[in-house]
């Protein structure tokens, strides 16, 4: 299967900002979160993907007040149970955070089951992503 993005916009509201008046990092979490198992629950049903761990955030710069985020969320790499989303954001086209998630397919018990699932990457940016994912 290729690699397919999916893309989410969450506008930066009051209750959304920290003491800096800015995103609240907090809320910037929640975000990726969204949007990594809107990935996921794209390829499997979402009743039966739960997310694992945050592999990580780096932000690039802050998001002010007013702004609309733009997250892009692909899976670019599985495992027998396990799918790893690639979350990056911007605003205004300029880089704002990107990270990793790892999610899981599980039974009605919540334990792990294969899901059969085997991406493909093509371009290079896509090959790079799976080397990043394949080391976490």
């Amino acid at each position: 299967m290729r690699m397919k993005t999916l893309i989410i916009h969450h506008l930066v509201k009051g209750e959304d900002l920290n003491h800096h008046h800015t995103l609240y990092a907090g809320r910037g979490a929640e975000w990726m979160v969204e949007a990594g198992f809107i990935a996921a629950a794209d390829l499997l049903p979402p009743q039966y993907v739960l997310c694992l761990k945050i592999h990580g955030m780096t932000f690039q710069r802050p998001v002010r007040p007013g702004e609309v985020i733009r997250f892009e969320s692909k899976i670019a790499l599985t495992g027998r149970s396990r799918l790893i989303a690639y979350v990056r954001a911007t605003t205004k086209e300029e880089p704002t955070v990107d990270g990793f998630l790892t999610f899981v397919y599980v039974d009605d018990r919540g334990k792990s089951r294969p899901h059969g699932i085997t991406i493909e990457a093509e371009t290079p940016e896509e090959i790079e992503l799976q080397e990043r994912a394949s080391k976490l």
